[in-house]
């Protein structure tokens, strides 16, 4: 089920376009000056609201991992119902926060890289993993890191990262790779990665 004109090839085309620098972000000048060639009729005074909307990370250019995801929107309700029910596979207490103590069994640190070389622990190892679902949340929000993770939270991860994918389908067979929703993947071990769980086929 695929966006249309708003495809990933399509907006990379826009994108480029309006980027007249090759900086690969844009600039609030080169923002302005594509709202004006494309007609929006935005009054000059919004354009600089609308700049911001699109500058997330709130560092005064606006990147294309922000201007698609802008661009691209919200899940849509097929996709948003696999991501709760990854996080439905996490949240094994069902407390609707994920803390490290949800991953014993789902992931194993004790097998990263850092950890089996004395770098870090398994816990902080854990942390990150959390870390990474928080990141893009807390960016928006001005919120600390504190390695827990609300479905809002994952949510926000998941939809930046459906931003950059056209197909629904793709979509779910990245999802059921990554947590097992259908119940007969391996997960990420047929990928390689040393630091998965071990024990994936146990996932509901």
């Amino acid at each position: 089920m695929q966006r249309g004109a708003r495809g990933i090839i399509g907006l990379q085309r826009v994108f480029k376009n309006i980027d007249d620098d090759g900086s690969k972000t844009l600039s609030k000048q080169e923002f302005e000056k594509a709202c004006k060639e494309f007609k929006t009729d935005i009054a000059v005074d919004d354009v600089g609201v609308l700049f911001a909307a699109f500058d997330i990370n709130r560092d005064g250019s606006i990147q294309y991992d922000e201007f698609l995801r802008v661009i691209r929107g919200d899940l849509n309700d097929y996709r948003r119902s696999l991501v709760e029910r990854a996080f439905k596979v996490l949240d094994k207490d069902g407390s609707g926060i994920i803390e490290v103590s949800d991953l014993v069994g789902v992931y194993n640190g004790k097998k990263h890289p850092a950890v089996m070389d004395g770098r870090k622990t398994e816990e902080q190892v854990l942390g990150e993993f959390l870390e990474t679902f928080e990141t893009h949340h807390n960016i928006m929000n001005g919120n600390e890191r504190d390695f827990r993770v609300t479905l809002e939270e994952f949510l926000e991860y998941y939809t930046n990262v459906s931003a950059s994918i056209d197909d629904d389908m793709y979509f779910q067979a990245m999802m059921n790779s990554a947590w097992n929703l259908s119940g007969d993947a391996s997960s990420y071990m047929n990928h390689g990665k040393s630091w998965a769980a071990d024990n994936t086929s146990k996932r509901p």
